[in-house]
């Protein structure tokens, strides 16, 4: 039932000549009413045609003329319907043609007046943040916008912003290659084992710090580094033109979360992530300058009572090791924040930092940056962050540059000593 109306809804079947209701035929005098045209015969043998005039159909503005109907007289002279065929049967495509194109003429004036399209081309580089893997499957990128909450005072990116854009392509390197277990980038064999990285060394080199609304562009692989170590490293590119801002290299070697001692890396764990491993140089020459001890009389500037916050700890519960930089330029004296713009800085941790600890940041301006040449060109400092009873967490040595000098983007102009380092001495955790 239901198909069959459905089917006479497009095809519709005429009655047959003898429905009675349908049509009506007259001989003689009378007359044959066949959809709207009326024939009269008269006494004297002549036919007469009578259709009614109606105005043309209108759809969608334009006029729609119907095929006139054809009339067919049989050896009588009398008029009769065509006959049935399936040509005669079928809807009117015209009209179903009209309102099918009346329907796409209204979709694309929608789709027109939609401003979906960005306003900004560079805006199309990887809009969501999402990396991926190039490179034979060995280096990992991913993109960033800089936000308007992750620049400074001086309409720039802090340093904070460019650590933890490091630290986040890190994390996304390992889950990418599918190997992220339960712990702070650790592999499932590490997790198996309660093992975690712990970043050892850190040597950073910033020629040039992005602004607000421009999309930098990460790239980041591994490497092996000796026999129980891992090096990674970074380079951050303008996403417009290609222009290297950052690059960083570091060391991490494994820690035991529950014992919170260093551990040697395991067969099964060498395994996961060997294959991953690229053979190439560090992007950043190791700054092998040994960081003078600070203290009480040698430290120029003190900022004491600095306690962790809740959201300083990471999953593994100790300081994520980006706070400690905003720690140790609490105490940086702020003619050189005015006036320059930290270039590079190496930090030696010595201590892990936990929630319950208190710290002070100490600093010294070395000789050569001290007194007028604060405002003429770099300028060095030591730093060192340490627990309220004296013990050492992370020593620390920084160099700036005055704001607004060109940055060449060469590393040839960039002393050699220009890094920013992290490193865990083995005092860090009391091993022999």
């Amino acid at each position: 039932m239901v198909a069959t109306a459905a089917t006479s809804a497009f095809f519709p079947v005429s009655s047959s000549p003898d429905s009675s209701g349908s049509k009506k035929k007259q001989h003689g005098n009378g007359s044959i009413n066949l959809g709207g045209i009326t024939t009269k015969s008269s006494s004297s043998g002549s036919l007469q045609v009578k259709a009614n005039a109606q105005a043309p159909p209108k759809i969608n503005g334009t006029k729609v003329v119907t095929p006139p109907v054809e009339v067919f007289k049989n050896e009588d002279g009398v008029s009769s319907p065509p006959p049935r065929t399936f040509i005669n049967q079928l809807p009117d495509w015209s009209m179903l043609l009209a309102a099918i194109t009346t329907v796409f003429l209204a979709a694309e004036k929608q789709w027109t007046m939609l401003d979906w399209k960005p306003k900004r081309p560079d805006m199309l580089i990887d809009p969501f943040g999402i990396g991926r893997i190039v490179q034979d499957g060995l280096v990992f990128r991913q993109n960033f916008s800089i936000r308007s909450y992750e620049i400074g005072a001086d309409r720039t990116a802090s340093i904070e912003t460019v650590m933890n854009h490091l630290q986040e392509t890190a994390l996304n390197h390992v889950r990418s290659a599918g190997m992220l277990g339960d712990g702070f980038g650790s592999t499932p064999e590490m997790c198996k084992r309660n093992l975690i990285w712990v970043v050892t060394r850190m040597q950073v080199v910033v020629d040039r710090y992005p602004t607000w609304g421009d999309v930098v562009q990460v790239d980041t692989w591994v490497s092996a580094s000796g026999k129980n170590c891992m090096r990674r490293d970074w380079v951050i590119r303008d996403g417009k033109t290609g222009e290297i801002l950052t690059r960083a290299s570091s060391i991490w070697v494994m820690m035991n979360k529950v014992t919170r001692r260093l551990s040697k890396i395991p067969e099964e764990v060498r395994g996961e992530i060997e294959p991953f491993f690229m053979n190439s140089e560090p992007v950043v020459a190791e700054d092998s300058r040994k960081l003078v001890k600070l203290d009480d009389s040698s430290a120029e500037y003190v900022r004491k009572g600095l306690t962790p916050r809740w959201s300083d700890l990471d999953v593994n519960q100790h300081v994520n090791n980006v706070k400690y930089i905003g720690w140790i330029l609490e105490s940086a004296p702020l003619p050189i924040l005015e006036s320059h713009e930290l270039s590079s800085m190496t930090l030696e941790y010595r201590r892990e930092c936990g929630r319950d600890c208190v710290l002070q940041s100490l600093t010294a301006v070395s000789d050569h940056g001290a007194g007028n040449s604060v405002n003429i060109g770099e300028v060095e400092c030591r730093h060192l962050l340490r627990l309220e009873d004296g013990s050492e967490v992370v020593r620390g040595r920084t160099q700036w540059r005055p704001k607004n000098s060109e940055s060449s983007g060469n590393e040839a102009r960039i002393p050699p000593e220009s890094a920013i380092g992290i490193q865990v001495s083995e005092s860090f955790l009391d091993l022999q």
